[in-house]
């Protein structure tokens, strides 16, 4: 009988584990779907030029757009980030547009790694660092959504994964060791899931992926500093580019910041 009463008591343990990561999961794509969804309706309008980021938060983001665009009739022009960003707008029918026939992006909308008190984003997580800044430092206003697992005082609070740094690939060890001779931390060339061998980003470029051990650096000159060592493509910080960030709570409430 203690066998069989034990035997059941772990099947009902596994079996509530299971249903507690699926609320977990539940939740953070509720807080996803809750900043995209107000992050398009405040700033999408009518003859946009929309600049469309990369990760699992945006996909939202285009979702509402796609059901405004329908809606509302509404003509927007969307530029995209990445491959991703692109493959989402072709599915969702809506009209694909690219920088050189539009330079100047009205509004941005974009997921980030982390956000701390600053405003101060990591970015690149999923590789699209490079076109993700340079679709932001042309756009008019960069706003980032997030769920509410993104939000820090500090970056390092909770991205623990580090900084991405987009490299040429013939230098990426002598970056990797410059770089730590001048902050410290520790480096993880990104490795590929599907293949062996490292990530190649939409540019034909490595990752590396710097885990700082100070919290206290000033940003804007680390990614100054970081950005003139020769064969350094782009960093993964956005240092005074966002302009608004929306945070989504597991209550399904919106917690916004402003720069």
């Amino acid at each position: 009988m203690w066998k069989t009463c034990g035997t059941k008591l772990r099947y009902y343990h596994r079996n509530f584990q299971v249903l507690v990561r699926n609320l977990s999961k539940m939740s953070l794509e509720q807080a996803k779907q809750v900043a995209a969804y107000r992050a398009v309706d405040e700033f999408v309008t009518d003859n946009c030029i929309f600049g469309v980021g990369s990760g699992s938060t945006v996909v939202y983001a285009v979702q509402r757009l796609a059901e405004r665009v329908e809606s509302e009739n509404l003509k927007v022009t969307c530029i995209p980030t990445s491959f991703q960003a692109k493959q989402l707008i072709i599915k969702h029918n809506l009209k694909l547009g690219e920088l050189d026939t539009n330079p100047i992006i009205d509004v941005t909308i974009d997921g980030a790694d982390e956000v701390d008190s600053n405003m101060t984003l990591i970015k690149g997580g999923g590789g699209c660092l490079l076109q993700e800044k340079i679709i932001a430092s042309f756009s008019k206003k960069l706003i980032v959504i997030a769920d509410y697992t993104k939000d820090s005082v500090k970056l390092g609070d909770r991205y623990k994964k580090g900084i991405p740094i987009e490299v040429v690939p013939m230098a990426y060890v002598p970056i990797k060791n410059k770089i730590m001779a001048m902050y410290g931390g520790d480096f993880k060339l990104r490795s590929a899931i599907a293949k062996a061998g490292p990530v190649v980003t939409d540019n034909g470029n490595f990752i590396l992926d710097w885990v700082f051990t100070n919290q206290d650096l000033d940003w804007e000159k680390v990614s100054a500093a970081i950005k003139m060592i020769p064969g350094v493509v782009e960093i993964g910080l956005f240092v005074k580019m966002c302009h608004k960030a929306y945070f989504g709570q597991p209550e399904g409430n919106v917690v916004e910041r402003f720069n």
